[in-house]
């Protein structure tokens, strides 16, 4: 029985960094980042999750390095759920409280090799303006409880959203077992993975 559910599973290995941001009107700042996957996929090895340093900008130059290692590999039955990489950026406002400077989101490549992503990002709004002025005064800015919000659909065009800032993240993408279950990984086909995934985004987790 077990080899017969072996046969059944392929392999997707998502090496990479977190290579920097570009916040032009921030600094000293750190990233988070987490997975965002359907109910059939699971990780098997590597980390779900993680934090990066914080860093500055250097006076070359107004880019974030943190250079930060991806390491991961998930295990699905079939394509439905792309993992998607989940980053939000947080750094201290002029009172030093720690607050969110951005949120951002990407699906994993869909095809093997070496790719980069530049991650738009974006923050909540207050919405309306004693809130927002509140806020400031208070440190608190609107965030999300749960950053992984921002990989679903449903619910977000409610949210009132600033876009700021950029996050490069470099991939390593390497997968096994697909085309013995009928799936091309092909350029010609990743767009097919794309439309399933988006149609059934409702089984991410």
């Amino acid at each position: 029985m077990e080899t017969a559910s072996n046969s059944s599973v392929f392999l997707l290995t998502v090496n990479g960094q977190i290579e920097g941001a570009n916040f032009p009107d921030y600094d000293h700042l750190y990233c988070k980042y987490c997975y965002v996957y359907g109910h059939d996929w699971a990780p098997t090895t590597g980390l779900e999750e993680g934090i990066t340093q914080i860093t500055s900008k250097s006076s070359q130059s107004h880019k974030l390095i943190w250079n930060f290692p991806l390491e991961t590999t998930f295990k699905s039955t079939n394509p439905s759920g792309w993992p998607q990489l989940v980053v939000s950026v947080y750094g201290p406002d002029v009172f030093g409280n720690d607050v969110v400077r951005g949120y951002g989101a990407t699906h994993i490549p869909f095809t093997p090799g070496q790719h980069i992503r530049t991650i738009p990002m974006f923050v909540p709004e207050p919405t309306w303006r004693l809130q927002k002025f509140t806020g400031w005064l208070l440190g608190r800015r609107p965030e999300y409880t749960d950053p992984k919000v921002v990989a679903h659909g449903e619910g977000r065009e409610v949210t009132r959203v600033r876009s700021q800032g950029f996050v490069t993240v470099s991939f390593h993408i390497m997968t096994k077992d697909m085309k013995r279950m009928g799936y091309d990984m092909g350029p010609m086909n990743s767009s097919t993975v794309q439309s399933a995934t988006s149609s059934q985004s409702g089984d991410a987790q």
